[in-house]
């Protein structure tokens, strides 16, 4: 593909996630985490984690993200703990807590997806699911 063309696609395929990060905000709309919470658990839920890291990854200032553990923390879903290997630092993790509110807000995330999903055709169900590894590729190139 050339410049031009490969600039139309860059620009499409921004207007779908732009369009799909609306739709996974109203999903969240009825649970009792918020579109922010839930993403936050996805990133710690990745492991022990910086707040420096977890800002950047969900896109925000660091005193952003600091808020928005603290209301997790103070919920009992999360845990921060000095970093071994830096006593600077502080690591965020999921507590037993955590994991069951994520796994319960990602369940009604996938079942409403799912429903969805069920009203496509078979053939458009298929390209969405081989798009799949080839979008993950692109996002992994995007972020190094």
């Amino acid at each position: 593909m050339g410049d031009e063309t490969l600039h139309v696609l860059a620009g499409r395929y921004r207007e779908s996630l732009r369009r799909a990060v609306y739709l996974i905000r109203s999903l969240d709309a009825e649970g009792e985490l918020s579109t922010g919470q839930v993403s936050t658990l996805n990133i710690v839920a990745e492991g022990s984690v910086r707040v420096s890291e977890i800002a950047r990854k969900a896109g925000v200032r660091v005193p952003s993200a600091t808020e928005q553990i603290i209301r997790l923390e103070n919920a009992g879903l999360v845990k921060r703990t000095q970093d071994v290997k830096d006593a600077r630092a502080v690591l965020v993790s999921l507590t037993a807590a955590g994991r069951d509110a994520l796994e319960a807000a990602n369940h009604v995330r996938n079942a409403l997806l799912g429903a969805g999903l069920a009203t496509l055709t078979p053939a458009e169900q298929d390209a969405i699911a081989h798009a799949i590894p080839a979008m993950n590729k692109l996002n992994a190139a995007m972020t190094g």
